[in-house]
């Protein structure tokens, strides 16, 4: 079983995925957790590459460096673990690509998707949770953060609503798998919503 979770920055994705790993290994599930890029030593290095500040990074670079730490980790890590019956939960896909570099760079969506498919072998996630907020709250969340800003974090204004923008299509493209969830109610009652549907699924003998 393969789980994403989407959403802006600040939007709480990486804290609901965090609780939800809890829930699952508390009902004696073995479980991975990921983040994306990342995973891998050859993805923490490329992450390290596109997240400093220091470097000058155009949308196609872009592109090819979050696919091609995605391709490494897929082929190496995420793969595997799915074939063996484990549950993994990713912070982070292919949807991000999607929303970031198509919707929000503007890069040709029907090229985002060959290079997609390209690196994922076609793997496709079971569901993805997108935690959605608006733009605002993550401007006020950010300010209230002592964490210091990484190079995709200090994008304007417009370049985060074209993003948030392209994770609310893609959900009504794919209802079936995207889930979007609202942020802004207090984490629990993201949790609770999260689970909601975990728990819908397990009827259908995904989980337990």
């Amino acid at each position: 079983m393969f789980i994403t979770f989407e959403g802006i920055d600040s939007s709480g994705k990486s804290t609901q995925l965090q609780k939800l790993a809890e829930y699952l290994i508390s009902h004696n599930k073995r479980v991975l957790i990921l983040r994306e890029p990342g995973g891998t030593p050859v993805a923490e290095a490329i992450r390290s590459i596109l997240l400093n500040k220091q470097f000058s990074i155009n949308a196609e670079e872009e592109l090819l460096l979050f696919t091609a730490a995605r391709a490494n980790l897929v082929k190496n890590v995420i793969s595997p673990e799915v074939k063996k019956g484990n549950i993994v939960l990713c912070d982070r896909f292919y949807d991000s690509t999607t929303a970031y570099q198509s919707f929000g760079r503007g890069l040709n969506r029907e090229f985002v998707n060959k290079i997609n498919n390209f690196a994922t072998q076609n793997l496709k996630p079971d569901f993805t949770f997108v935690i959605d907020i608006p733009v605002d709250e993550m401007i006020k969340r950010s300010q209230t953060s002592k964490k210091i800003n990484d190079r995709m974090e200090e994008n304007k204004i417009d370049f985060f609503e074209k993003v948030r923008n392209g994770y609310l299509i893609l959900s009504q493209e794919e209802p079936e798998r995207i889930k979007i969830i609202d942020g802004v109610l207090p984490i629990e009652q993201v949790h609770d919503a999260v689970l909601k549907f975990v728990l819908q699924k397990n009827k259908l003998k995904l989980f337990f």
